[in-house]
């Protein structure tokens, strides 16, 4: 049997950023980590596991491998039957390591061995190199999709706020999206979509829509019950991000936006495109494509 000579507690932000990247945002993934690390019981059968998470066998083995493979787990054969052990270390950084998984930023802002710098007065800074991050701010007028709204001009405040559900649904019709998307509490986004074009590129785009029983000056703490929401929006596997508001965003939903994507460029190494609709644009959509919101 080979013998793993590393150490591979020696560097612990090290080995907590390498699951966090294992686990990345794959839902299943993340939730087959969350059942084999909860509670007393060390192993977990697959059974007990497809149980828990609701997935078929096939899933939880293609996953649980995967999490074997790097050494996030331990395979194990008991009384004939695949089983998967945790590990003692990462038990304990259960909860940074989902902390991390759900906040990219506060990942991107992780020391590790490779990313660390430190100052004269002996504090620690991290950087990314700018390289690496590519993240671009859009409007309206830069989506092929919506390419109709260059001919329209309005006046600052001439609009009528609309339901969110008709615009949402608007927006569905304007790019030919026919999945349907159920609002709850806790999702990721109000619109996930592969059909947007920017560039005449199809690139994946999640929207958030804030619509009338939102109030005043769009801030953070507006979005979502715990302001959580650009977090959350930025969760989905997309390239583009869009929040839209029937009024004024104010410069800190940007500013959130524009750390968020950075974070997310610098993480996964792509380009991320991310942006705002306010009502005086939102009103130019519905002028420019009238026949998608009636």
């Amino acid at each position: 049997m080979p013998i793993d000579v590393s150490d591979p507690r020696s560097n612990p932000n090290d080995q907590v950023a390498h699951v966090v990247e294992v686990l990345g945002r794959a839902r299943q993934r993340i939730a087959i980590f969350k059942v084999i690390y909860r509670g007393k019981k060390r192993i977990k059968s697959v059974n007990e596991i497809s149980q828990a998470t609701g997935l078929n066998r096939i899933r939880v083995l293609q996953e649980a491998k995967l999490l074997a493979d790097n050494q996030i787990v331990k395979a194990r054969r008991i009384a004939g039957s695949l089983a998967y052990e945790r590990d003692n270390f990462f038990s304990a950084k259960k909860k940074k390591i989902l902390r991390l998984v759900n906040d990219p930023v506060a990942f991107a802002s992780l020391p590790t061995k490779t990313r660390p710098q430190i100052s004269k007065s002996g504090n620690a800074t991290i950087l990314i190199p700018k390289a690496r991050i590519r993240a671009q701010s859009i409007t309206i007028d830069d989506i092929d999709s919506f390419c109709k709204v260059s001919q329209i001009r309005v006046d600052p405040d001439e609009y009528e706020t609309m339901e969110e559900i008709i615009f949402k649904n608007g927006i569905r019709r304007i790019i030919g999206e026919s999945g349907k998307f159920t609002d709850w509490g806790g999702e990721s986004n109000d619109l996930f979509t592969t059909r947007i074009r920017i560039k005449a590129h199809r690139i994946p785009t999640a929207f958030a829509f804030k619509g009338k029983g939102t109030t005043g000056i769009l801030t953070p703490k507006k979005m979502g019950k715990n302001g959580d929401q650009i977090q959350r929006l930025f969760r989905t596997p997309a390239n583009v991000f869009i929040v839209q508001y029937w009024g004024q965003i104010d410069e800190t939903i940007f500013e959130q936006m524009a750390e968020f994507a950075k974070a997310k460029s610098a993480t996964e190494g792509s380009l991320i495109y991310y942006g705002i609709i306010n009502g005086s644009d939102s009103y130019r959509l519905i002028k420019a494509y009238p026949w998608a919101f009636r």
